[in-house]
């Protein structure tokens, strides 16, 4: 067992389950299809990092699906908030006898395996890594020990997370990483490296077979 460990945080990918926001603009089986490839960039980008790493499912554990159990191991989140779905499972880690642990969710294009290690090698001289995103949350979180004061009172989901996350970490050692753009709605996927304009195809080549 290495020290460092990666939490990553999915939502198990159904229809009309993901990306419900960015769904009211290009329907649901082009949200699911974008929330796949969004799996798939966070698989690349964080299988070869040096460090054991758990794939957290929110509803069920999938097998034989893109996340190798050569590389990941597998979790089930707790059925509750957000906050207290990190707080459990970094609880869980460190239980473990991890020392450095990092959370990241699964929502963003932009994410880079040098990110993650630099969140690492920041970790060694700083209390807390976190990475903030554009919309006012936070994509990633590094800690050293449990901190459960950071996954109360806060609004999920909307733009105070960060900074009454930020407010929590007062006095403390903190370290920001790189400000990356989280993927909900169909302006935050145009800001992203994702194809837009081939899916933006995709969508009028349905559209004009439905007509014919």
């Amino acid at each position: 067992m290495k020290t460092d460990a990666i939490l990553i945080f999915i939502r198990n990918p159904e229809l009309g389950k993901v990306k419900t926001r960015l769904a009211k603009t290009i329907g649901n089986e082009k949200a699911l299809v974008v929330y796949n490839d969004l799996l798939l960039h966070t698989m690349i980008e964080t299988h070869l990092i040096n460090c054991d790493k758990f794939v957290f499912y929110d509803t069920a554990i999938t097998e034989n699906d893109i996340w190798s159990e050569e590389y990941y191991q597998k979790k089930l989140q707790t059925n509750s908030d957000l906050g207290q779905r990190m707080h459990d499972a970094f609880e869980i880690l460190f239980e473990m006898g991890y020392e450095q642990c990092i959370i990241v969710g699964s929502d963003l294009f932009d994410l880079k395996s040098s990110i993650i290690e630099t969140a690492f090698d920041k970790l060694v001289t700083h209390d807390v890594a976190i990475g903030p995103a554009e919309d006012g949350g936070y994509y990633l979180l590094g800690l050293k020990k449990p901190n459960p004061l950071l996954f109360k009172n806060k609004d999920w989901g909307t733009d105070t997370v960060f900074k009454a996350t930020m407010k929590n970490l007062e006095g403390q050692n903190v370290c920001l990483v790189e400000t990356l753009n989280d993927i909900d709605t169909f302006a935050d996927l145009k800001r992203s490296s994702y194809n837009v304009a081939k899916l933006k195809l995709d969508m009028k080549q349905e559209r004009l077979k439905k007509m014919l």
